[in-house]
This record gives structure tokens, C-alpha cells and sequence, in this order.
């Protein structure tokens, strides 16, 4: 083999390993989950200090589809963020990766605004998953 092709090989390897290892880097946790009980409805879902600091958040639906008006994000430091998010999230769906402001954050809870966004008898459901 060719030094060139070797170098190629090498470099190859190197980017594939650095990829995994961010990929595992990434280490998420449940927090909590909530109903949409009604056709309207809201929901709080906290999460205490002791599941630690986090860098991100992510929220995934189930059952059926939902309408989402207002997110907002209390931090253990008394700050709140309102987070942006597309209105209507589908059955198994989720959203992006939402990185929250500052490095590590402790979640004191998580407020949610939405609706039901079909007549699917089904109660959909939220999980929210906290990146560390």
C-alpha cells in the first residue's frame, strides 16, 4: 500500500473514532412525562436537583399529535426560558435538540401549553429527556 492511501486510511479512522465518541458524549435521561388530558391543557413537569445539570432538552411525543402554544424552561436559579418550538409536533415525533442558555443548567421543572392537535381519541403523551 502507498504511503498517500495509508495516510488516507489513517485519517479516515481518525474521523470515524472522534465521531463515536462525541455520538457517546451524549448521554440522555428521562425527567418526566405528561397527558393531554384535555383538548386544551396545562402541565408542569419537574425535575428535581438531584438528576443534576444539563445542557439540553429534547421533547417527544406519543399516541397522537399535539399542538403546542408555550414552553417555558424554570431553572434552579430562579431563571426561566421560553423555549421555541414548531406548533405541531405528529404522533412519535419529537423535537430538535433545544440547547439551553448558559453551560450546565439544574431543571427546576418544565411548563407546558398545548392542545390535542387531531381528534384521535388517543391521550397523547409528552416524555422529556434532559442531555447532560
Amino acid at each position: 500500500m502507498s504511503t498517500p492511501k495509508i495516510m488516507r486510511a489513517v485519517l479516515f479512522a481518525v474521523l470515524l473514532l472522534s465521531c463515536t465518541g462525541a455520538a457517546f458524549a451524549q448521554r440522555w435521561e428521562y425527567l418526566g412525562e405528561a397527558n393531554v388530558d384535555g383538548s386544551v391543557d396545562h402541565d408542569n413537569i419537574v425535575v428535581t436537583a438531584s438528576r443534576g445539570e444539563f445542557r439540553a432538552i429534547q421533547i417527544k411525543v406519543e399516541k397522537a399529535a399535539i399542538e403546542f402554544d408555550r414552553v417555558v424552561v424554570h431553572f434552579g436559579d430562579g431563571d426561566s426560558e421560553p423555549i421555541h418550538i414548531r406548533k405541531r409536533i405528529p404522533a412519535g415525533g419529537q423535537t430538535r435538540v433545544i440547547d439551553l442558555p448558559g453551560n450546565r443548567r439544574i431543571i427546576r421543572s418544565v411548563e407546558f401549553w398545548y392542545a390535542r392537535a387531531s381528534r384521535n381519541p388517543r391521550r397523547p403523551k409528552v416524555r422529556l429527556f434532559g442531555m447532560y
